[in-house]
């Protein structure tokens, strides 16, 4: 460790305005920094006291960050899968060996990984560890053409709603055994988690791409069948909403009935198709993102989940924005 980090490991993090409650992925700053200690400061500078570290984050980088965790100068709410970043990113990132795999062999090291990830965030004190659980084995044109013809202003034509039902039907063919395969894995990593005395939940995140698993009533489905195993709903807010502008489902009708089983989320809002933007301050449909408060609200952990080129001072008026709505939710509710 060179004398620069141990300066800067020694040095008391400033301590802005709290954002309590709320926690910051480092997916916003990973990539401007070699050194944890330094993105770490970056987050604390915004207000937030809790993290979720992301599978972008590397080993050197947690181990600089650890210290700072040990000594209670951050807080550490979540890891995203595959964590600590692998080095070969297109063996093992977060889409690569999932818990459907086709190949027994490839599933089965998902499954060890899912294991490593959550032993590394007991290790950080962290509740839960986020995770792309699988996906259909459809072709992946389906999404590319579909979203092709969403930005070519062609949601509505005939040949969208046709490569659309044409994806559905694929799409459930496959989607339900995929789905229990999912759950036949989540059983078995459960039940290592419980065997170490792990104390961490698995957040299964709703997905970005229309081939991937889960929707919103697929998660629901998935985590009634594993009777009280620590697994629950992971909304990703910006990943739902471009869901259904494709037309895969509604939040409007599958949202009121998953509610029970939320227990994270990552905020982010889009535009277009675009996502990770701040909410309110970047939102193209603020109605259509607010559909999400009840679940917010409820959330045990509330993750900001930003693309880089969001500023500061956009970030700090989004969470204005939206503590006043909650603020507002909670007058309606209680009154």
């Amino acid at each position: 460790m060179n004398q620069d980090l141990i300066d800067r490991l020694r040095t008391p993090l400033s301590v802005p305005v709290q954002k309590d409650g709320w926690s910051f992925s480092t997916s916003w700053n990973v990539k401007q920094h070699e050194s944890g200690v330094d993105m770490i400061r970056q987050i604390k500078s915004l207000g937030f006291n809790d993290v979720e570290l992301n599978y972008q984050v590397s080993r050197a980088m947690a181990d600089d960050i650890y210290p700072l965790v040990y000594r209670g100068e951050i807080r550490v709410s979540s890891v995203h899968h595959v964590f600590p970043k692998a080095e070969d990113m297109t063996q093992y990132g977060p889409d690569a060996y999932m818990l459907n795999h086709p190949d027994p062999e490839k599933r089965l090291h998902g499954e060890q990984l899912l294991v490593e990830s959550a032993v590394q965030a007991e290790r950080f004190g962290a509740e839960a560890v986020v995770l792309h659980p699988g996906e259909a084995i459809v072709e992946h044109h389906y999404d590319a053409g579909l979203k092709r013809m969403y930005k070519e202003g062609m949601r509505h034509s005939e040949a969208y709603e046709s490569l659309l039902a044409e994806l559905k039907e694929r799409r459930a063919e496959d989607g339900a055994i995929r789905c229990r395969m999912i759950a036949e894995s989540l059983e078995r990593i459960s039940e290592e988690i419980a065997r170490r005395g792990l104390n961490v939940w698995i957040g299964l995140e709703t997905r970005a791409r229309i081939h991937q698993l889960p929707t919103l009533s697929e998660a629901v489905g998935i985590i009634e069948s594993l009777k009280g195993a620590p697994v629950h709903l992971w909304i990703d807010t910006g990943h739902a909403i471009m869901m259904e502008r494709l037309g895969l489902y509604s939040i409007t009708e599958e949202l009121p009935s998953a509610l029970p089983y939320v227990k994270g989320m990552h905020i982010h809002d889009t535009a277009g198709l675009i996502d990770h933007w701040c909410p309110y301050v970047h939102s193209d449909d603020t109605a259509g993102f607010e559909r999400f408060l009840p679940a917010i609200e409820r959330s045990d952990l509330r993750v900001y989940e930003y693309k880089p080129v969001c500023e500061p001072e956009a970030i700090e008026e989004s969470h204005r924005l939206l503590s006043s709505r909650l603020s507002s939710l909670r007058g309606v509710v209680g009154g």
